[in-house]
């Protein structure tokens, strides 16, 4: 098998873009609440269970990062695209020379915007929805730098403000480097993230990782953080939580069970996230339910690359609807949706084939990013 996307993006750049934030001046301007010690921001980040304006996405260009495998991508997010609509609207992001053919591919179903992206990651490039206690929304611009210098990011790292900028939301640069990936919210004031996503020299040089859950918990309005270690340098996002674990619920915990022939390092991931939440409480000084979601076994999808993600955690919860990928591991396949089905009753499951994108070290949640609804 060839090097996968991913792979074949790892672009170094020089230096990663400063964390520190610094709001645009066409931009609606809210002060950044800064990391004061001890201090709950007045904006806290919903859980994604909660009423969606719409639906994000990000249409694949051509170019050095998916080269032959762009028609093939496109077709996996156009499916994708298509899916989300029947449920919340669909906004796809693209560059001026590909909304005609974003539009096309889509058939309609989602409406097109000239935004340049350099790919498709549009939950770790987008802003994330915050909420006041007036119902009032605005956007959280993480200061995207390409998951530490490693894939080139010229118009990615401007995807957050110009959404705002077209949307008319307030933006808000909390004062570090992190990606909407790495942020997993109960709704309810518990955040679970992983450490070496976030307390890492590549984004944040500098800041342990107290001084960075101060800022996350005033930034995202959060009382707990859930610290999982996860693991640097074995897979471009240095191990987002997105793939990990995710809230089902205030309280309920869906644990990604890699198969038997994963390796010691993403066992070991594991094993170390299985222990910390079977012991955490949340918030509100609950203990938590773990609930494990095996992952797609590699002997039943075929030839696939090294960084091929059969994370059925990495799913995407939308205006009455669960959206997963289908791997073509039958009983994995299966397994999943009447898990996740069982564990949201009130909306319907689907699964959507996204091999290419799967292939890129993605997935159904990676691709997607929402726009919580204000008041929710």
């Amino acid at each position: 098998m060839p090097h996968t996307p991913a792979r074949r993006a790892v672009l170094r750049l020089g230096a990663a873009l400063a964390g520190a934030g610094v709001l645009g001046a066409a931009d609606p301007a809210v002060a950044a609440p800064g990391a004061q010690k001890g201090v709950q921001g007045p904006w806290r980040m919903p859980d994604e269970r909660s009423p969606h304006s719409r639906t994000f996405m990000a249409w694949p260009p051509e170019g050095p990062v998916w080269g032959a495998w762009a028609p093939r991508v496109r077709r996996d997010i156009a499916a994708l695209a298509r899916a989300i609509a029947e449920y919340e609207p669909v906004v796809l992001l693209a560059r001026p020379g590909d909304v005609r053919d974003a539009r096309c591919r889509t058939g309609g179903a989602a409406e097109v915007w000239p935004v340049p992206v350099d790919d498709l990651w549009v939950r770790d490039t987008g802003p994330v929805s915050v909420l006041r206690a007036d119902g009032a929304r605005a956007g959280l611009d993480l200061g995207f730098n390409g998951w530490g210098g490693k894939q080139t990011h010229f118009h990615d790292h401007r995807v957050a403000r110009r959404v705002l900028r077209r949307t008319g939301t307030p933006r808000i640069r909390p004062g570090l480097v992190a990606e909407g990936g790495s942020l997993e919210a109960d709704g309810q004031g518990t955040l679970l993230v992983t450490e070496s996503s976030l307390v890492n020299a590549n984004r944040n040089p500098g800041l342990s990782r107290d001084e960075i859950e101060r800022v996350l918990k005033h930034a995202l309005g959060v009382e707990k953080v859930i610290w999982l270690r996860g693991v640097r340098g074995h897979d471009i996002t240095d191990c987002h939580v997105d793939a990990l674990a995710r809230f089902a619920a205030p309280g309920v915990v869906v644990l990604s069970r890699p198969s038997r022939d994963a390796g010691p390092v993403w066992a070991g991931v594991y094993a170390q996230a299985r222990e910390v939440l079977r012991e955490a409480t949340d918030a509100r000084g609950r203990r938590l339910t773990l609930v494990e979601l095996p992952e797609a076994e590699p002997s039943e999808l075929g030839d696939r690359g090294e960084d091929f993600l059969a994370s059925y955690v990495n799913h995407y919860v939308c205006n009455g609807a669960v959206i997963l990928p289908r791997f073509g591991d039958r009983r994995g396949d299966a397994r999943a949706v009447s898990l996740l089905r069982d564990l949201h009753p009130d909306r319907e499951v689907r699964q959507v084939a996204i091999d290419t994108v799967a292939e890129g070290g993605g997935g159904v949640h990676c691709a997607t990013q929402q726009e919580t609804a204000p008041g929710a």
